[in-house]
């Protein structure tokens, strides 16, 4: 299929951006890399009446290293935060979720920014999100809004961005001294989806005991979730591979496990033990 027509700008800073989607009236789309609003336009899911293209505004592209995390800008690519000497040293994980995102063309023009206002169910970059308690700074007509990870997932292709706004960028938080993370995926063999990921921080101290766990999950339910029960269950004990199997089974505790014709409700249930657990002592073996 082929997209209904359409009005094509392109504007060289946020405020521009902003200014024309207030005027568009809710029929605009912002347009960046393009690889998650394309192929939904193409399926007619989404018509909007014009395109806000913004690649061009330099502000939004970037990796800033501050004291408590990574700055990355909303239009920063895949290839960009997976290949990213910072990214690789502080956020491990993000740049291992980072280049398992599609195929090496999406890497290249996809964007951080368009994945995550994106919230496919299904994508990597939410999890990793959740693991590293990031903030999404975005820019409304009334100033700067900051939401957590948290809150920003809302459900399937839905999040909490204000109406006419742009994502400015986001901070994945470093975790703290000793942590370890890593990003475990079950790719669909054709899509390259994740039927399951899990991305896992784990902070332990001189006598091995955990004190700090992350655990994002994504794929598994309507929206990423972050495994509480996991984290719960692994706080406070010694990081061990009895600690790591007693953990793993609350992984689909604190989300609503969806079934599909890719895995039923069960199949992804022990999909997200099993994972969890393999991401859990790849950290162990570090």
């Amino acid at each position: 299929m082929i997209s209904s027509t359409f009005e094509y700008e392109r504007v060289s800073t946020v405020a521009e951006a902003i200014e024309r989607l207030q005027a568009a009236g809710g029929e605009a789309k912002l347009l960046a890399g393009g690889h998650s609003l394309l192929p939904m336009m193409k399926l007619r899911l989404a018509s909007p009446g014009k395109l806000i293209d913004i690649s061009a505004v330099q502000e939004l592209h970037g990796i800033v290293r501050e004291p408590d995390g990574l700055v990355v800008g909303a239009l920063t690519t895949h290839a960009h935060v997976a290949s990213s000497p910072m990214v690789r040293e502080y956020l491990p994980a993000l740049a291992q979720a980072a280049s398992k995102v599609g195929d090496l063309q999406v890497r290249n023009r996809g964007t951080l920014g368009g994945n995550l206002s994106h919230a496919d169910m299904a994508s990597d970059l939410p999890a990793v999100a959740l693991a590293y308690e990031a903030e999404v700074y975005v820019v409304t007509m009334d100033g700067e809004e900051t939401l957590q990870a948290e809150e920003f997932f809302l459900g399937p292709l839905l999040t909490a961005m204000p109406e006419n706004s742009v994502m400015r960028s986001v901070k994945f938080r470093t975790p703290p001294s000793g942590s370890k993370s890593v990003y475990e995926k079950v790719p669909h063999p054709a899509s390259g989806y994740a039927v399951v990921g899990i991305a896992a921080v784990v902070a332990v101290n001189e006598d091995n005991v955990v004190t700090h766990a992350r655990i994002g999950i994504t794929g598994a339910a309507d929206v990423a979730y972050r495994a509480r029960g996991v984290e719960d269950a692994l706080i406070g004990k010694a990081f061990t591979e009895e600690a790591i199997q007693s953990a793993a089974v609350y992984a689909s505790d604190d989300g609503m496990i969806a079934g599909d014709l890719y895995a039923s409700e069960a199949y992804r249930r022990q999909l997200c033990k099993v994972h969890t657990a393999r991401a859990l002592r790849k950290l162990l073996a570090q």
